[in-house]
Order: structure tokens, then sequence, then C-alpha cells
């Protein structure tokens, strides 16, 4: 072991002998043992969390009776089954026995928690996903069969609907926002199929984007939370409801005090809608958004980079005639700051339909507002273009060199070679340097620029004459406005030293 480790592990049995001398002397104090409001919070609202029983029918897959079935992510039985099929050979062996070819029945178990005492459940979309019955147990041990009610995939929850033998202890959502970094929580829920279970922690983070999903805005616990903890509540001390457990990081399986709750603001707004809708119906305001880095913030006068830069605005969408542009950077919204897409991903998401809202952006160098009506976000649809095929004899393209890219003027044998839409206009890139920053950028070739320094381009030749402007104004980079094959947007911003 290297004496850089040695030195602190002594340095902590010093301490440790300190500590324990100082206790027995002065007695333990209460804060060592954590609040003493948990075992009041935990008798309170234990009949309210539930576990969520699932199957489900699989067929097998062409491996005889070693097929392994699949299972919810979080599955209790997930390691059973992993010993089972893949470090034995099941009756029969892989000779004989069963041919695989019969259905087979997977059950897994997850958490809940009841919000209303006429038997709405909440818990986590991935823990009913994909099954064919679903069945809720009370803390008494009553199972019941679920009726679905609604799904929200980006937030990973899922209402079910129970109808009770008898009366139901409910609880209530606090308020998540009003959460403070070190705040005691308890978490409640079904650990690998051990019933409820009762853990405490304290709030390690808030708004955590992990990159799970587009709305990512997590409360990092360590309260313990393992396998089958999923979709069980995260209480305050007042016993309010201020998250829902989902997800944890862990290289084991096991809880090593990283979990994450979906916040209590978010899970309140997307229930109401399930459960209203049975659907979740987002604000939608027609953009594609991307990050300001500090060379686009150079590039657009902005200073400090802040805000969600528009790239691309639907012809369709709410933002167009509202007189939003691709270039602009909306920096608040409904009068909430952005200060990055994910901000305003969330708030637009979140806003009902219909609602007109004040969006302040910059626009080279200066702030305006444009008023929006929001739609409603849709899944998105894919459509595939037709490519012809009897295209005449290609034209020989004339290229030129600038920013490390050969560039050439767009014609029907560009656009057959590299499938761009006819909508799309500029200049199209043939060639990358690979030691240029374009490269490191991730530009390549079929990419088309559209626009340098916020002005359309048609050559080569105009992309050039606006980078030895720049030069000479002595900046250190270029926004481009890029389209890919079907006219999705970007800006990238390249150096021009």
């Amino acid at each position: 072991m290297p004496a850089a480790t040695i030195a602190p592990t002594r340095l902590r049995l010093g301490l440790a002998a300190l500590v324990v001398s100082a206790f027995s002397a002065f007695g333990t104090p209460a804060e060592a043992r954590g609040p003493d409001g948990i075992a009041d919070v935990a008798e309170k609202v234990i009949d309210a969390v539930v576990n969520i029983s699932t199957s489900q029918t699989v067929e097998a897959k062409g491996g005889g009776s070693n097929t392994m079935p699949q299972l919810p992510p979080g599955s209790p039985f997930e390691e059973f089954f992993d010993d089972f099929f893949k470090n034995r050979r099941g009756p029969g062996g892989s000779k004989g026995g069963d041919n695989g070819s019969a259905p087979k029945k997977t059950n897994s178990l997850g958490s809940g928690f009841i919000i209303d005492t006429a038997g709405v459940v909440v818990t986590n979309n991935h823990v009913i996903a994909d099954a064919d019955e679903i069945h809720v147990i009370l803390n008494d041990g009553t199972k019941i069969k679920a009726e679905l009610v609604g799904v929200d995939k980006k937030t990973d929850l899922a209402v079910l609907k129970i109808k009770p033998p008898k009366p139901l202890v409910a609880v209530k959502f606090g308020d998540s926002d009003k959460l403070r970094l070190g705040d005691w929580v308890v978490a409640i829920g079904n650990p690998f199929s051990l019933g409820g279970t009762v853990t405490a922690g304290i709030v390690s983070a808030k708004n955590r984007d992990i990159s799970s999903g587009p709305y990512d805005s997590y409360i990092q616990t360590d309260a313990s939370i393992n396998r089958g903890n999923s979709g069980g509540p995260l209480f305050n001390l007042d016993g309010d409801v201020i998250g829902v457990n989902t997800l944890i990081i862990s290289p084991s399986g096991g809880s090593i005090g990283i979990g994450f709750a979906v916040p209590s603001k978010t899970v309140v707004g997307v229930v109401d809608q399930l459960r209203q809708f049975g659907e979740l119906r987002r604000g939608w305001l027609g953009v594609r958004i991307q990050s300001v880095t500090d060379e686009i913030a150079e590039s657009l006068n902005i200073k400090p980079a802040r805000g969600a830069l528009v790239a691309g605005v639907d012809d369709k969408g709410p933002a167009k005639p509202a007189g939003i542009e691709p270039g602009d950077v909306v920096v608040k919204f409904d009068g909430k700051d952005v200060k990055d897409p994910k901000d305003l991903s969330r708030v637009v998401a979140d806003t009902a339909v219909g609602k007109e809202v004040d969006v302040v952006i910059i626009r080279k160098g200066q702030e305006q507002t444009k008023k929006v009506t929001l739609g409603r976000l849709q899944d998105p649809e894919k459509v595939q273009a037709a490519v012809k095929t009897d295209e005449p004899a290609p034209e020989k393209p004339v290229t030129q060199k600038a920013l490390g890219l050969d560039l050439a003027a767009l014609n029907k044998d560009l656009r057959t070679r590299y499938k761009i839409k006819d909508s799309v206009k500029g200049v199209v890139v043939t060639n990358v340097d690979a030691n240029s920053d374009a490269a490191e950028k991730r530009l390549s070739a079929g990419d088309v620029i559209v626009e340098v320094a916020q002005e359309a381009v048609s050559s080569g030749a105009d992309i050039q004459k606006r980078v030895d402007q720049l030069k000479k104004d002595g900046k250190k980079s270029v926004l481009l406005l890029v389209s890919n094959a079907d006219g999705e947007l970007r800006f990238v911003a390249l150096s021009v030293q």
C-alpha cells in the first residue's frame, strides 16, 4: 500500500480513538443517531406504501430450456435467472427435455404508494412495463388486481387504479423545491422482495442531470435504495412524498449511497395529467436547441455564456409565427431564467398547452421579447424520403478550401450523392481535414453550411470572404449554421486563427 494511502488511514484511526473517548466522557449526541422523527414518519405512512407484483408471458426464442426471460430493469429475480440460465443447464440439459417452444411466465416486484383513498397508486413505468397482469400488495399482505391508468416514459412514472376492499391510507405530496442539501429523507419500499423496508439518509444533491431522459432533474440521496425500491416514495420528515425512487448507480447492483428520485414537483404534474387524460400533454415551442458554448457566445456577443441556442424552427410550430429565428438565444421563458437547453426543455414541457407566454431572446447582441402561444408536443413521426435513381450524368463540382473544409456549391449530383433534400440551401462539405478544428467539431462530408456569421452563403467564395472579414475584425471564431441532409440545423463555432 502506498505511503500516501497509509498516512490518512492512521490519521483516521487516531481521530476515531479521540472521538470515542470524547463520547464516553460526555455521552453520544442525538445528532449521531439521526433525527428522532424517523420512526414517527415510518409509522404514519407505512400502510400507504405498497408492493407492485407483475407477471409477463414471454415466448422462448430458439435457446431451448436455457432461454433467458426478459425482465423489467431492477427486478429482484434477475440474479436468480442469471444464475439458473447462464451458469447451469436447465432440466434435461442442452439436449432433450423442454425444447423451449412453450411460452414462459415471469414475475417481478417493485414498489409504489397510494395517493388517494379511492385506490390511486403511483409507481415507476419500468416496474410495470410490458406486464400482462399487475397486482398491488398492501402492507398487510392483501393482494389486489390493478388497472393501468397511464404511463409517461420520459419521466418513468405510471399511475394504477385498484378497487379497495377496505379503507386505505393515502399520503400527500410535499414541495420538493423547498428541500435543502443535507435535509433528512426517508425511503420506504420493497428491496429484494423483502417487503416494507425503511431506510434514511440525506439529500445529497438537487436538480441532478444524469442524461437518462430529456427532463432529468433528480433528487440525489444516500438513503439506501436497492433493486425493488423502484417506484417507492421518498419522504421528508413531515411524512410528505417529495420524490419517487427511480434509479441507483451501483457497480454491484446494491446500494452504494447514490440513489435518484423524481422530484414531487415533476411527479404531481405528470400524475394529474395521467389521471385526467390517461396521457401527457406537454407544451411545445417548435424549436430545436443546443448549448451556448464559450465560442458560440463570443461569436454572438453574449456575456456570460448562457441560454438555449435556437438551431432550427419548425415551420408548423408556435415559434415560427412568433418571429423566433435560428440564431436566437432564449434566456428567459414565461418569467423563468433559462441557463441551458435542459432548463428550456423542462419549463416548456411543464407549461400548459395553449398558454401565451413571453419568451426573451438575444438576437445580434440585443434582448427582444416574443409572445408565443404554446402548442402540444407530439411523438416524432419518422418520414422516409424517396430517392430518385434516374438522375442525369453527374456534374463535376467546383471546390474551394476554407476552415479545413473542401466546399462546393450544391448541384443535382451532390444532392443525390449525399441524399440532401431539395429544401436545404447552402454550400456542401465534400471533405474534412482530419487535423482541423472542423473535424474535432464533427463536421463531415454531406453537411451543408447554410450561414456564416448569421449571413446566408451559396458558394465557397462566400464563406472565404466572410472568414477573411472576421479575421480583419479580430474575431477568434466564426459561427456556422450547418444543416444535415434532412434539413436539421445546428450551430458550430470554428476557430479562424
